[in-house]
């Protein structure tokens, strides 16, 4: 204990620092620096091939640009991850080698705690290997409108564990890739706005028909809503007789994501056309009567004095 407050005790301890720091911190701060490079190179690399990969697509027109650049995306973020984790995992490797500590055991430890933790972590496996096919098969995408387990939103980020759902209220809902029981995706290839129009009884169909065939032509050669609808209108015909209503159905098909703006301008445009040509869009209502040869109720509303 004496030997700890000597001089010659801490000459000694500066001696061996002094030679550390000669001999082995170079190198070390070279390795922090090769560290930093490789970071960045790894990051413009994979930007790189991410532009390159989306511009290869772009000259293929019989693809949709829009499902390439959702996949390229995907899977760069995930290659990104990947080797930010092998380059941390070298450099600790390394910095530990270099200052005298024999990672052989550590490895061999590592090894062995692994394997424990794996027997406790099979929710965490399963995690990943339910991501992994998912990003083989392609099923969403960064960018995609999906259904989860009953929640609707946007996709953000697909990772080998997790899945990250933003809903149109902005509430993030993130979801364990081996708890997904359910996985709809609404904006994969293309998309489409199905639309069930009611029109009075005494309406024509043929007309109606007619009348939703003309609009939705009109809005596929608008400028604006044109470029967005890949086929022409479908009108299906009377799908069923409603309490009040006869019900058409239609569908337009469009690109990923843009079936909801095409919907809203269709429906505005349907409803003026409606207007100019006296077509009733009905409300729910009940017709009274006081038995089977009887007329219906009549109500005679007059002004008072």
């Amino acid at each position: 204990m004496k030997d700890f407050f000597t001089t010659e005790f801490w000459k000694e301890i500066l001696d061996k620092f002094i030679a550390w720091s000669v001999s082995e911190l170079p190198s070390i701060l070279i390795l922090i620096v090769v560290l930093i490079v490789t970071l960045r190179v790894v990051k413009f690399a994979v930007n790189r091939l991410k532009k390159f990969l989306i511009h290869r697509a772009t000259r293929k027109e019989d693809e949709d640009n829009t499902e390439t650049e959702k996949r390229v995306n995907t899977l760069m973020g995930i290659l990104h991850g990947l080797g930010r984790v092998v380059i941390w995992t070298l450099f600790l490797m390394i910095l530990l080698n270099k200052l005298g500590i024999n990672i052989g055991p550590l490895l061999a430890g590592a090894g062995i705690l692994g394997l424990a933790i794996g027997f406790g972590a099979q929710e965490l496996v399963r995690d990943m290997i339910t991501g992994f096919f998912i990003l083989l098969e392609n099923q969403i995408r960064t960018g995609d409108v999906a259904i989860i387990n009953g929640t609707g939103g946007l996709v953000e980020k697909i990772e080998l564990r997790t899945v990250t759902l933003r809903d149109f209220s902005g509430v993030v809902h993130i979801f364990q890739n081996g708890k997904i029981d359910t996985l709809s995706n609404m904006t994969k290839e293309w998309s489409a706005m199905v639309f069930d129009i009611g029109v009075a009884y005494k309406e024509n169909t043929d007309t109606v028909m007619e009348v939703i065939r003309e609009v939705g032509n009109k809005l596929q050669e608008d400028e604006v809503y044109g470029p967005k609808i890949i086929e022409p209108i479908e009108v299906f015909g009377v799908d069923k007789f409603g309490d009040s209503a006869v019900v058409i159905r239609a569908r337009i098909k469009t690109r990923p994501i843009e079936q909801w703006n095409v919907g809203r301008e269709f429906r505005r445009r349907l409803k003026h056309a409606f207007d100019e040509r006296n077509i009733e869009i009905p409300f729910p209502h009940t017709t009274v009567y006081w038995g089977e040869k009887i007329s219906p109720l009549q109500l005679d509303l007059q002004k008072g004095d």
